[in-house]
């Protein structure tokens, strides 16, 4: 399945909702645009909604990892939301939940964030 996604700026955070699978194709550099042009309006923060992410490949955990340094690079930070089931025993494997601040939903991250 096709990743689709949509941002939208609230305060000093941008959030990302991803639909589908993320598996690093088009989407992926697409994504890391995103990030980059978010790091140049000063946007300190970037949640990103896995609620209806199903699967995620290995480079689609490289594109993960690439915009949390481009966030941590310019002094901000990358939040993973509403992980499904599945995407939560992907982090723990990859040991991503240590490197990721992970919350249980998009509504938690948002007050984690403020």
């Amino acid at each position: 399945m096709k990743l689709n996604y949509s941002s939208k700026r609230e305060a000093k955070s941008i959030i990302l909702s991803l639909e589908g699978d993320l598996i690093g194709d088009e989407a992926g550099p697409q994504l890391v645009e995103v990030i980059s042009d978010a790091v140049q309006d000063k946007v300190e923060n970037c949640i990103i909604d896995l609620k209806e992410v199903r699967y995620i490949s290995s480079s689609g955990i490289g594109v993960l990892i690439t915009m949390l340094t481009k966030m941590r690079n310019a002094g901000g930070e990358v939040y993973l939301a509403s992980p499904s089931e599945h995407v939560k025993k992907l982090l723990l494997i990859t040991k991503l939940n240590n490197i990721f601040t992970v919350f249980d939903s998009l509504e938690a991250a948002k007050e984690g964030v403020e």
